[in-house]
């Protein structure tokens, strides 16, 4: 079962040769990301698709160019761009699942929001798919298609045009109770129906690729998050993992039916295999590792090990707050205007203080998540599954189970959402069946993190910085 899986993020591309549970080779390919003073957060296409390119090419490189027999991609979700479909060259800048400059398209619409959350599962807001689409459609006309970036990379792998379910799940326009394109959502959005890519599942044929040796099919697709939800074992109501990468993301599988919260949360599909979908609850800290890059950028950190070495090297943030609203508030506020904020500095604050206070400002708004899954499942949180970069963080964990009140559970491999999709592309091909993913997925954590402070103490903490947050997020 020797699988080439893409893991396609933001900031970088992975490819990981995979055999199982072994890693065979792997790469790790930069991406350029520009911010723009308007909210604007673009990508190069062309970078883009040079990085899959070579993460492919050096992974299996690394791992001494094994027959591969199946390739999956993961992708970003929420990224769009305009191509030639006749062609496959792109006619924009990629415009990423940061990019608030839509919000002006929600505005227009805003009277629809809660027809289209009972449509879709998802808030009106300018960090999904439509709103993106037809911004740039009013800026590139009307000749270029423009879809998320998985269709586009799809395209160019092997000929098809098509988005997998979990993927048509984050665009504003799929009606959750069908799975298929909702007319009155698109006609909501002014987009053609007729346009839109075909939805697929997760774990099927879509075409061959021969841009990695030989002749191979693409037989796995699914958006990062619910990736790495699969890879984490989270196969059941109730269970649920938290991605802390260029944002911090909390997904709670609800089984097989869709759900709505009615805490703030959006619900969506989160794969569908041999015909069965299975459903998810999903809450977004919009900038976590991107917040941590600032503070980078800002030299307060010079580099994340900074994060244990600053931050955890003083008890608590000394009354200082960091509001992680950096490209805006996601779940459960939904506040794209919201500006990031530092708020009880003193002439006795110290960096250190500063450090802590950002990671506290995750650690917060992640739990307010788990929160909110909580009510919206009927019963609260018994475990986090994490993965991610920002897991490298002793400081980070503790202060996360801390505020959760449960254990923290880290996954094994930074890489979930490239285990992911590669046990997607395996069941695809018809490597592996349903049940031996299930059982061969099963893995023991890295660390398991307990709380250390009292549910009355976290609950005070929590309190504490919502009270800050509810304070600056309209400024």
């Amino acid at each position: 079962m020797t699988v080439l899986a893409i893991d396609q993020g933001t900031s970088a591309t992975k490819a990981m040769v995979v055999d199982g549970n072994q890693v065979l080779g792997l790469a790790d390919v930069p991406i350029t990301v520009t911010s723009t003073s308007d909210g604007g957060v673009e990508i190069d296409p062309e970078e883009l698709w040079a990085s899959v390119l070579a993460a492919g090419a050096q992974a299996l490189a690394r791992a001494g160019h094994p027959t591969i027999h199946a390739i999956g991609l993961g992708n970003q979700g929420e990224t769009v761009l305009a191509w030639e479909r006749a062609t496959g060259l792109p006619a924009s800048r990629a415009i990423v699942w940061q990019d608030r400059r839509s919000f002006t398209v929600c505005d227009r619409i805003t009277g629809h929001g809660p027809r289209l959350a009972q449509i879709t599962g998802l808030e009106l807001d300018p960090y999904f798919v439509a709103p993106k689409l037809v911004w740039l459609r009013e800026r590139v006309g009307e000749g270029p298609v423009i879809t998320t970036t998985d269709v586009w990379l799809l395209h160019r792998l092997c000929g098809t045009f098509a988005t997998d379910i979990s993927t048509a799940g984050r665009s504003l326009l799929l009606d959750l109770d069908t799975g298929t394109w909702s007319p009155e959502a698109c006609d909501l959005f002014g987009i053609d129906a007729a346009s839109l890519p075909s939805i697929v599942a997760n774990a099927q044929p879509l075409g061959d690729c021969t841009l990695f040796g030989g002749r191979v099919p693409v037989t796995g697709v699914c958006v990062d998050q619910q990736a790495a939800l699969f890879a984490e074992s989270c196969h059941t109501a109730g269970q649920a993992k938290c991605t802390y990468g260029t944002g911090a993301f909390l997904l709670a599988c609800t089984g097989s039916r869709p759900t709505r919260s009615v805490n703030g949360l959006v619900g969506c599909p989160a794969w569908k295999v041999d015909d069965t979908t299975t459903w998810c609850l999903d809450g977004q800290v919009f900038t976590a590792g991107a917040a941590m890059g600032w503070l980078q950028s800002m030299g307060i950190i010079s580099e994340p090990a900074d994060l244990d070495r600053i931050g955890g090297a003083v008890t608590d943030s000394a009354g200082v707050t960091f509001i992680p609203a950096l490209a805006g508030l996601g779940a459960p506020y939904w506040k794209p205007h919201a500006k990031a904020a530092f708020t009880g500095m003193t002439l006795a604050t110290e960096r250190g203080h500063l450090v802590r206070a950002a990671i506290d400002g995750i650690a917060a708004q992640v739990a307010l998540l788990a929160i909110a899954a909580g009510r919206d499942l009927g019963t609260p949180l018994t475990r986090l599954r994490v993965d991610g970069g920002l897991t490298r963080s002793r400081t980070l964990l503790q202060v996360q189970a801390d505020l959760l009140q449960t254990p923290v559970e880290v996954y094994p491999s930074p890489h979930a959402t490239a285990f992911g999709v590669a046990w997607f592309a395996a069941l695809g091909a018809g490597l592996v069946a349903s049940s031996d993913v299930l059982g061969a997925s099963t893995w023991h954590p890295a660390a398991v993190v307990e709380p250390q402070i009292s549910a009355d103490e976290a609950a005070e903490r929590i309190a504490a910085w919502q009270h800050v947050a509810e304070a600056t997020m309209d400024q």
